[in-house]
């Protein structure tokens, strides 16, 4: 494991990668008010959100069919490979993000920024 915190800019915020090893990782994501992660799946990582701060609006379901669930500190959610999910933070949030260690498995199926799947 690596004792160093990786900051990484994003569109809608940063990430600070705060554990990293073979086996899982652990971040929080700072999303700014306003700001919407992609429409997104991964093939194979599997992660668990809480809620640190702030409040978020998550996405769940079919592209044609999506539930918006809010979301306050305290909350959490195990998200499954292959789910479709989004964020979107109503007012500036932090989420804690604990996954397996598959950090690049990102497709997206919408995004605000253009980044391609």
């Amino acid at each position: 494991m690596t004792d160093a915190i990786t900051r990484v800019e994003k569109p809608w915020g940063h990430e600070l990668i705060w554990a990293k090893t073979d086996r899982y990782v652990g971040k929080i994501l700072h999303i700014e008010a306003g700001q919407v992660l992609s429409l997104q799946y991964h093939n194979v990582k599997d992660e668990t959100i809480y809620v640190l701060t702030g409040e978020i609006i998550l996405r769940t379901g079919r592209i044609e069919k999506l539930t918006e669930r809010r979301m306050k500190p305290g909350e959490n959610l195990h998200i499954s490979p292959k789910q479709i999910h989004q964020f979107e933070a109503v007012v500036t949030s932090d989420l804690l993000e604990v996954s397996t260690p598959e950090i690049d498995d990102v497709v997206r199926l919408k995004d605000r920024y253009g980044r391609v799947p």
